[in-house]
């Protein structure tokens, strides 16, 4: 017989975020639980065929791991059946060997299905990281439909968090940058590459350490990734440098407070994302083109939301950066003329009382 673990602060924290998590992501699927006296999962919570599947996105660090063992323990009462995906990028020699081992610690946990997807990370010239990230949550999505999850669980915590907001800061982004990232995300746009998947990250108000605990308190060893140490990327110098120096001048509690700025900006990002949805809707012609004359006496903070909307969702572009959208917007608002705006792989220019997209002419990779 295995022996459980006693219940620490730290295990019971990840459990309970856990649960609250997925009771937001999956409104009423908690009813659906029972327990049955002949069950032998945690608290004699079974779990029914039916019931749906969610997926951890596991990569075998402290995180994701922590994560997916509290799912295991959690399921049943949640109401949902856990599963896993693991994405090997191919980027380390070892990288084969480390995403069997997260299998088999998925396996152990009580997750089926797990599914382990290698893949080539694409370059795209958005830098290393975000070519990583845009190949890992497509596999995401892929292993979703493939199994019929309905999300898509994370392992961000609220230093992630933090993390997002300082580097939005220093990037620029505005405000929906700033609101960092967000408990639940549906997916519901065609467009997306995660059409119809759900992301949840129940660990988003927990610190790392503490995270990190409740699989020392269980005696469960994580992989650490050693690009988490590499200061030649961005998010690992704020994590390493800036945040400690923060915490020295300003004293502890900068990482909450970070956080709280983003849910606290949150709302305010998703009421202006509403409104210049509306007005995209209004300004958008049958021909695709945007009528300058309806863009041009909105206030800024909608005009350029707008234009981000149209440029991502409706052009598809997917690295519109601050500079870029000011020189859009210049055209709707300050236009004498002037030629175009030159973006990824396309032009924006104006015609008349009309904004409209064309393909670049040196750019062959723009059918």
């Amino acid at each position: 017989m295995t022996t459980r673990p006693r219940l620490t602060p730290a295990m019971a924290d990840v459990r309970r975020a856990v649960r609250d998590a997925l009771a937001v992501a999956l409104p009423g699927v908690k009813q659906t639980a029972r327990r049955d006296p002949s069950c032998v999962l945690p608290g004699g919570w079974a779990i029914a065929d039916d019931a749906p599947l969610v997926l951890v996105a596991l990569s075998g660090g402290p995180d994701s791991l922590a994560l997916a063992v509290a799912l295991g323990f959690e399921q049943g009462k949640c109401g949902v059946r856990a599963g896993a995906v693991i994405v090997d990028h191919g980027l380390q020699e070892d990288s084969a060997q480390i995403a069997e081992r997260a299998a088999e610690q998925a396996r152990t946990a009580g997750l089926n299905p797990v599914v382990v997807r290698r893949m080539k990370v694409a370059e795209t010239g958005s830098g290393p990281e975000a070519d990583a990230r845009a190949a890992r949550y497509a596999a995401f999505a892929d292993v979703a439909r493939e199994t019929g999850a309905v999300a898509v669980l994370v392992g961000h915590t609220l230093d992630d968090q933090a993390e997002t907001v300082l580097l939005g800061l220093a990037r620029g982004s505005g405000a929906r940058s700033l609101a960092g990232m967000r408990l639940v995300t549906p997916h519901d746009s065609e467009q997306s590459a995660l059409a119809g998947v759900t992301i949840v990250r129940p660990l988003l108000g927990l610190r790392r350490k503490l995270v990190a605990q409740s699989l020392t308190d269980q005696g469960i060893a994580a992989w650490h990734d050693p690009h988490n140490s590499d200061p030649a990327y961005a998010r690992v110098r704020v994590r390493s440098r800036l945040l400690p120096v923060l915490k020295a001048e300003l004293g502890p509690g900068v990482a909450e407070a970070l956080a709280r700025t983003a849910t606290q900006l949150t709302d305010d990002a998703d009421y202006l994302d509403a409104l210049a949805a509306d007005a995209l809707q209004s300004a958008l012609t049958s021909l695709g083109t945007l009528s300058t004359e309806i863009l041009a006496p909105l206030h800024p903070a909608i005009r350029v939301r707008c234009l981000r909307l149209w440029l991502t969702r409706e052009v598809h572009l997917s690295h519109i950066s601050a500079a870029h959208l000011a020189a859009v917007d210049e055209l709707v608002t300050a236009w004498h003329g002037q030629a175009g705006v030159d973006l990824p792989g396309r032009t924006v220019t104006r015609d008349g009382e009309a904004l409209r997209v064309e393909a670049r002419a040196n750019d062959t990779s723009v059918p």
